[in-house]
């Protein structure tokens, strides 16, 4: 689809807002449609296949995120950009967690809103494009040495193959310990740059008054210290990639700097009036949720949404235990290969410890455990005793069960609600943790959540 063949749905109702839209957006060479209600809007979009939709969440017949809700879990590749007249901190955090591309306060100039509807449509394609290369690729269990054959896994494979070749800035957003390092690498060295530098840098690493010195350089006599010029990390990146590890942890001050150098492709060095042209692909990551860190006031919203044209939400290892296994097995080939260990396999009752664990460190804490195990274990293969867990007695079955044994003289369908609501007391009410976990589709999740009349704040309260 070419950008400006897109559909776009304009929801106000005020006349004048959503007519002036509709005329800028038109002269832009798009298609336009308006609706002035909640219900006028789901109609339009339902029969309309829009691409993007301008939604203001406050609307005279209901809610404008319960519209942008019906929008995303209808068509989820469709981008909604929200806008509002009582915008607050946490209307914002609850638009962006719910799916809004970008979060806008009227008033606003079409200039402000010109660039957002582009790279709205931007991230709609890439992902398009991500959904065509799934229905091609086969199932992998390993991909540039990221391990894992599960669902969730595969959909960042894919989406790797499908951006990788593109210079769109990546956003890699999951817990400490899930392999966030592994898919940036993935990323470049599947892409047009993989023969140029890939420069990372870990923000959260760097004293806060050295770090716009080390991104940036110096000149010398620039401070206390500088005895000559230095280039930047970023001078080194150019041709090639750069990796902002945990990029939440930037000082907010420099976080202009940086997104000016994003925008004009030109940066100065710290002590300098010259400005420098440099060429370089941005992947960042951050194991804080990016709605989370605005709100906190450590990552500018303009910074954030510059750096996500496409995010990857790497999972926690909970949420995908049907990969232990296969990590299990590399782990210990790795480790028996290089401490000469002749150990050849892990018993069924270890394999159950393995399983049952929550794993707050994720893969790198399984990692950890697997080369423990191998340097421990006594027998060829490992056993219970050799993990650093707790070593009592299992509940009768073997695996722990965790609190989900069924009540006797359920119906099925009675079982399936309890189940959900499990689950959603398990991930603490994230819907899309829950579809992973139960294997189906955010939507299909919803219309059972509807179908059961399930109460999610009531089964997550504390």
């Amino acid at each position: 689809m070419e950008r400006k063949d897109a559909r776009i749905l304009v929801v106000d109702d005020e006349p004048m807002m959503a007519d002036s839209l509709k005329q800028n957006l038109a002269e832009e060479g798009y298609t336009v449609d308006t609706a002035a209600t909640g219900a006028e809007a789901i109609e339009f979009f339902d029969r309309g296949g829009h691409h993007l939709a301008i939604c203001d969440l406050q609307l005279p017949d209901m809610d404008g995120l319960e519209v942008m809700r019906h929008m995303k879990d209808t068509h989820p590749s469709t981008e909604v950009i929200v806008v509002t007249g009582y915008g607050t901190v946490a209307r914002a955090v609850e638009a962006t967690k719910a799916g809004a591309f970008y979060f806008v306060e009227k008033p606003f100039d079409f200039e402000q809103m010109l660039p957002l509807v582009e790279r709205a449509l931007e991230s709609r394609e890439l992902r398009e494009e991500t959904a065509s290369m799934r229905r091609q690729l086969s199932t992998r269990a390993e991909y540039f040495n990221i391990i894992g054959a599960s669902r969730q896994m595969q959909t960042i494979y894919e989406t790797i193959e499908s951006v990788a070749k593109s210079d769109a800035n990546v956003l890699i957003v999951g817990e400490s310990g899930t392999g966030k390092e592994l898919i940036a690498n993935a990323i470049h060295y599947n892409s047009l740059r993989a023969k140029k530098p890939f420069i990372k840098v870990n923000c959260a690493a760097l004293p806060k008054e050295l770090i716009e010195s080390e991104l940036f350089g110096h000149t010398k006599g620039a401070f206390t210290g500088a005895h000559a010029d230095k280039e930047g990390l970023v001078q080194h990146a150019a041709g090639g990639s750069l990796l902002l590890d945990e990029i939440a942890e930037m000082p907010v001050e420099l976080q202009p700097k940086l997104l000016r150098v994003l925008q004009d492709r030109s940066y100065r060095k710290v002590g300098s009036e010259k400005t420098y042209a440099v060429d370089f692909r941005l992947i960042s990551s951050t194991n804080r949720l990016p709605a989370d860190a605005i709100r906190d006031g450590l990552l500018r919203d303009d910074l954030f949404y510059r750096i996500s044209t496409i995010t990857i939400h790497v999972p926690p290892l909970r949420e995908r235990t049907e990969d232990i296994q296969l990590l299990t097995d590399h782990f210990l080939k790795e480790y028996a290969h290089k401490y000469d260990r002749q150990i050849n396999g892990v018993s069924q009752a270890a394999y159950q410890r393995l399983f049952a664990h929550q794993w707050p460190g994720n893969v790198r804490e399984l990692q950890n455990v697997i080369e423990r195990a191998v340097l421990l274990a006594k027998a060829n293969k490992i056993e219970p005793v050799d993990l650093p867990f707790d070593n009592g007695s299992l509940p009768e079955g073997g695996a722990q069960s965790g609190g989900w044994d069924v009540p006797p003289n359920m119906t099925l369908e009675e079982i399936e609600k309890l189940v959900i609501e499990k689950t959603l007391q398990r991930t603490n009410g994230n819907k899309q943790a829950a579809a992973n976990l139960l294997g189906i589709y955010r939507p299909r999740l919803y219309s059972k959540i509807r179908k059961y009349n399930i109460d999610v704040a009531q089964i997550t309260a504390p």
